[in-house]
């Protein structure tokens, strides 16, 4: 890898990184670790694999940096249909429903597309 795409493969690493530890937060919050009031076992299951898929992504970042670019998109899409899926779970009325869950739901689009963004600029 050349300088540029180095500095490129580890911005996407620090994004999935990222992600997955909010998705990790979520999952522990949802469990009743962090705060009670909040659990919902479907969500934390659905956290969990998410932040699992997401760490699957970066430690492919680092083991095969050549498949960064890739391995970002995956992952993170994956997230974002999920994090899309939860969305509507929200919307029907089926899962969480609190302030935090739309909150962090938006933002975590949000992050998700930014993340997808420098992955696609990497593939280039």
């Amino acid at each position: 890898m050349n300088p540029v795409t180095d500095s490129a493969a580890r911005t996407l690493r620090r994004f999935v990184l990222f992600e997955a530890a909010t998705f990790l937060v979520a999952a522990l919050i949802h469990a009743g670790f962090i705060v009670s009031g909040y659990e919902h076992r479907e969500a934390r299951i659905a956290e969990s694999v998410i932040a699992t898929v997401l760490m699957a992504g970066a430690a492919i970042t680092w083991i095969r940096p050549r498949w960064a670019a890739e391995a970002g998109l995956v992952a993170q899409g994956f997230a974002l249909f999920g994090t899309l899926v939860g969305i509507f779970t929200i919307i029907v009325g089926v899962g969480p429903r609190t302030v935090p869950d739309v909150v962090y739901h938006v933002g975590i689009v949000l992050v998700l597309v930014w993340g997808s963004g420098v992955a696609l600029r990497l593939r280039r």
